[in-house]
């Protein structure tokens, strides 16, 4: 009982410390956003061509999962990704895709890890992507105080990996998208970029600059990335505000025309309060666009019992994008 007890009180307390983080971050970043310096904002650096990606190790886990360790000149680093091949794997040239993202302080081990993504594919004859997006990554090709250069989340996904799936690994051009959390910002993100036939966010930050939301990525870097200064992903929400919107879905919406769309969250913590009301506006902005978007909003948290669920909501819909 005492355990127990003493079990409680440090979750209080962590919780507690998480919310005054949140609430001072709130006050400081209020003080310091400054709109008025948009009248000339800067923009991130047009990527330009990378060196091919390079495989270290190639590892079976089990029957379906396989775990690619790479080095990627992108982000100028190791990286991993896991995948989940489908029933036969070697007999045929080609599988539709589905593209799973994770989400802050998370890695690609947290779909199979925290979830029943396998048994739910088992016989669908797809292959599941899962790759590391990093623990603050946002999917994005940083800022870094517009230098450029890594990491670069999108150019790695999007130019490295995606094409060395296709070549090496078995994946076709079918392909459909879906993330948690960050990674639901991330799916919608590289859906509009091109190239997925369907997106899904459930509890994704799909409004960046939402109120409250820039104050989630700072806290969210603050804690998660100890010693990294939060601008370097997108600059700061005023000064390099296009930028921002450049990763933001609510802007970027017109491009997910034609696409299948779902949008998930809850209602009932601080951080999925912030995650409803990004869903809500984006949505909205859908509707105003005359895109279609199957939307379940509902009680519940920031966390993976319900993003499973939303997985098997939402995966229907995915699965027969790819057909």
């Amino acid at each position: 009982m005492r355990a127990r007890m003493r079990g409680c009180l440090i979750g209080a307390i962590l919780t507690g410390a998480l919310f005054v983080l949140v609430v001072v971050v709130v006050v400081v970043f209020r003080a310091d956003w400054r709109p008025q310096d948009v009248k000339n904002p800067e923009k991130s650096p047009e990527p330009t061509s990378e060196p091919s990606i390079e495989v270290l190790d190639e590892k079976r886990l089990d029957e379906r999962r396989l775990e690619l360790t790479l080095r990627s000149p992108a982000l100028d680093a190791t990286t991993k990704v896991r995948l989940l091949l489908p029933k036969r794997w070697d007999e045929r040239a080609r599988w539709p895709a589905l593209w799973l993202l994770h989400g802050g302080l998370d890695d690609h081990t947290s779909w199979t890890a925290k979830t029943d993504v396998d048994d739910l594919t088992r016989d669908d004859g797809l292959m599941v992507v899962m790759p590391d997006g990093g623990r603050c990554g946002s999917y994005s090709d940083w800022w870094n105080g517009g230098a450029g250069g890594p990491p670069k989340w999108q150019t790695y996904h999007l130019k490295e990996l995606l094409p060395l799936l296709e070549s090496r690994y078995r994946a076709g051009p079918a392909r459909a998208i879906a993330g948690y959390s960050m990674g639901g910002q991330g799916a919608m993100l590289y859906a509009a970029k091109g190239g997925f036939k369907a997106a899904a966010s459930f509890s994704g930050a799909v409004h960046i600059l939402s109120d409250g939301v820039p104050q989630a990525v700072m806290a969210g870097t603050t804690i998660g990335c100890l010693g990294t200064d939060w601008k370097r992903i997108w600059g700061d929400p005023g000064r390099q505000r296009a930028n921002w919107r450049a990763h933001n879905p609510y802007d970027q919406a017109e491009k997910l025309r034609g696409l299948r769309l779902y949008v998930a969250a809850g209602a009932g913590d601080l951080v999925e309060d912030l995650a409803n009301r990004a869903a809500r506006a984006f949505t909205g902005r859908l509707r105003e666009l005359d895109i279609p978007v199957t939307t379940h909003f509902y009680r519940g948290g920031h966390n993976h019992a319900f993003w499973q669920r939303e997985l098997r909501r939402a995966y229907p819909m995915l699965k027969g994008a790819l057909q």
